[in-house]
C-alpha cells in the first residue's frame, strides 16, 4: 500500500499560524516575555514529526516571578475583591470567545496533540461550558450562622485559598486548563499555570483570551517547561497555597510528598485502569461493542478514564470480542485534519514505543493478540499505532495492572457476578468503571460494589461540568467540576463576635 502524505489538506488558520511563530513567551504579571535565560524547547506535531514552535522554558527564577506576581495580586485583592457580578461577567466573556473561536482554537490542539479536529473543536465547546458554569457559581459559596453559647454571634464564610499552582496534562490541553482555571478564578484565587511540555500551545491562547476578557494582570500567570524543572519549582515554592495536578500516579505521589514540606493543599487527578463490565443481558451486542471500542480508543486511548479492561461474561466472550475487534479495525486512523479521521497519532514517539511495549509484554506472558499491535502500514510518518485488542489477559499480567494510556484493550473473562466485581476491583486504581446489563437490580448492586469515583451504566465516558469528577484509591485525592469544586478552591473561616 502506498504511503499517505500526512501533510495533505492541512489548511491552518492564519491566527493559529501566528501563534506558532510567537509562542516563545511566558506570561508573568500580565507581560509576555522570554524566559530569564532565553532558553526554549520545541513542540512537535505528532502526525508529521515536524517542529511546530519554539516555546519559552521557564527556570526556577521565572517560576518565582510568576508566584510573586500571583501572590501580589492575591494580597491586594484586585480579583478576589472584585464584585462577584463583575467576576462572573469576565468568565462569561471567556466562555463566549471559546465558543465563537472553537474552530480556530481546535486546530491548536489538533496540531500539538494529534487529536481529530472534530473532537478538538468539541473540547473547545466543553471548555466554554466549563467557564459558563463556574461563572454561575461565583456568588454561590455561602457561609452559615452557627448557634453557639449566649453572648456570641458566630458565622462562617468561604474565602479563596490563595495562590494556586496548576499543572495540566497533555491529553486534553485546553480543556484541562479550563477545568483548573475556571473554578479557581470563579472563587477569587490567583494562579500559576503550567501546561504539559508536549502540548504547551493552547494554554497561551487561553491566557491571552483571559487577559482580553478583563482578568487583571498577575491573576493568571503562564510558565512552560518540563516537569523536572518548571513543575518542580512550582510544587516546592513556599508561597504556593494550593497545588492542583493532573497526571500520572507516580508523579502525583511526588507532588504530594513535596507539598508536605510547606503544607500546601493538594488535589490530584491521577491514573486509571478502568474496567468495562459486560454481562450476558447487555442487550444489543453490536451497539455495546461499538461503545466498548469507543471507551478504549477515543483520543487514541490517551484518556485517564479509558475503558482499557474489557471484563466480559464467558458465555458471550467469543462473539463479543469479535465484534469489538471489528470495531477496532474500522477505526479511521489518520492525521487529525483528515476528513473522517476518528483517531490520530500518539503524542510522542517515545510514548508510542511505551504503548507497544505493553503489547509485547502481554503476548510474552501468554495473552493473545486479536488485532492491531502495529503501526498502520500506510502511515510511515507520525506516531501512529493501530487500535489493539489483547485477549486472554490474567490479573497478574502487567497489562492488567498498569496504565497503558494508549489504544490497547485488555480482555478478561468472568463466570459470575462476584468474579466480575473481583476482577474489576483487582487493581490499585479507582477512577471510573462501567456496567452493561438490562437487569436494574444488578446495575445498582454492581455499581455500589465497584471501587471507582465514576460508574456508568449502559454507557461510557459521559462527563458534564455540572457533575463532580474524581477518583479513589491510587487515582487521586479531591474532586474537580460540579458544586464540590468549591471545596477545592475555597477554605472556610469562622468568625466569633462578642455581643
Amino acid at each position: 500500500m502506498a504511503a499517505v502524505d500526512v501533510t495533505a489538506g492541512r489548511d491552518v488558520p492564519q491566527r493559529v499560524r501566528a501563534l506558532l511563530g510567537d509562542a516563545a513567551v511566558l506570561v508573568i504579571d500580565g507581560q509576555e516575555r522570554a524566559a530569564e535565560g532565553g532558553e526554549t524547547f520545541t513542540t512537535v506535531d505528532p502526525a508529521t514529526e515536524q517542529v511546530l514552535a519554539e516555546v519559552a522554558l521557564a527556570s526556577a527564577g521565572d517560576v518565582d516571578a510568576a508566584v510573586q506576581a500571583a501572590k501580589g495580586a492575591h494580597l491586594d485583592g484586585r480579583w478576589r475583591q472584585l464584585d462577584p457580578a463583575k467576576r462572573a461577567r469576565v468568565l462569561l466573556q471567556v466562555a463566549d470567545v471559546l465558543a465563537r473561536d472553537a474552530g480556530e482554537i481546535g486546530w491548536i490542539d489538533t496540531l500539538d496533540h494529534g487529536k481529530p479536529l472534530k473532537m478538538a473543536r468539541a473540547e473547545m465547546l466543553s471548555a466554554s461550558d466549563c467557564f459558563r458554569y463556574f461563572a454561575g457559581l461565583v456568588d454561590k459559596p455561602m457561609g452559615d450562622v452557627i448557634p453557639s453559647r449566649q453572648g456570641r454571634f458566630v458565622y462562617s464564610q468561604r474565602e479563596p485559598v490563595g495562590v494556586c499552582a496548576q499543572i495540566i496534562p497533555w491529553n486534553f490541553p485546553l480543556l484541562m486548563a479550563a477545568w483548573k482555571l475556571a473554578p479557581a478564578l470563579a472563587f477569587g484565587n490567583t494562579t500559576v499555570l503550567k501546561p504539559a511540555e508536549q502540548t504547551p500551545l493552547s494554554a497561551l491562547w487561553l491566557v491571552r483570551v483571559l487577559s482580553e476578557a478583563g482578568v487583571p494582570d498577575g491573576v493568571v500567570n503562564l510558565v512552560q517547561g518540563p516537569g523536572e524543572i518548571t513543575g518542580q519549582a512550582m510544587i516546592e515554592h513556599p508561597d504556593v497555597d494550593k497545588i492542583a495536578f493532573t497526571g500520572s500516579t507516580e508523579v502525583g505521589r511526588h507532588v504530594m510528598r513535596t507539598a508536605a514540606d510547606h503544607l500546601a493543599k493538594v488535589t490530584l487527578e491521577l491514573g486509571g485502569k478502568s474496567p468495562n463490565l459486560v454481562f450476558p443481558d447487555a442487550g444489543d451486542l453490536d451497539r455495546v461493542a461499538r461503545r466498548a471500542a469507543f471507551a478504549c480508543f477515543y483520543n487514541a486511548g490517551e484518556v485517564c478514564t479509558a475503558g482499557t479492561r474489557l471484563v466480559v461474561d464467558a458465555t458471550i466472550h467469543d462473539e463479543f470480542v469479535s465484534k469489538v475487534a471489528a470495531a477496532a479495525d474500522v477505526t479511521a486512523v489518520a492525521p487529525g485534519w483528515f476528513e473522517g479521521a476518528t483517531m490520530g497519532p500518539l503524542v510522542t514517539g517515545e510514548h508510542r514505543d511505551r504503548v507497544a511495549g505493553f503489547v509485547e509484554s502481554a503476548t510474552g506472558e501468554g495473552a493473545q493478540l486479536v488485532t492491531g499491535g502495529e503501526r498502520p502500514e500506510e502511515l510511515d510518518t507520525g506516531f501512529f499505532y493501530r487500535p489493539t485488542v489483547v485477549d486472554g489477559v490474567t490479573p497478574t499480567m502487567r497489562i492488567a495492572q498498569e496504565e497503558v494510556f494508549g489504544p490497547v484493550l485488555a480482555v478478561q473473562t468472568f463466570d459470575d457476578e462476584d468474579e466480575a466485581v473481583a476482577l474489576a476491583n483487582d487493581v490499585s486504581y479507582g477512577l471510573a468503571a462501567a456496567v452493561w446489563t438490562r437487569d436494574l437490580g444488578r446495575a445498582h448492586r454492581v455499581a455500589s460494589k465497584l471501587e471507582a469515583g465514576t460508574v456508568w451504566v449502559n454507557t461510557y465516558g459521559d462527563l458534564d461540568t455540572t457533575v463532580s469528577f474524581g477518583g479513589v484509591k491510587q487515582s487521586g485525592i479531591g474532586t474537580e467540576l460540579g458544586p464540590h469544586a468549591v471545596e477545592a478552591y475555597t477554605q472556610p473561616k469562622s468568625v466569633w463576635i462578642a455581643t
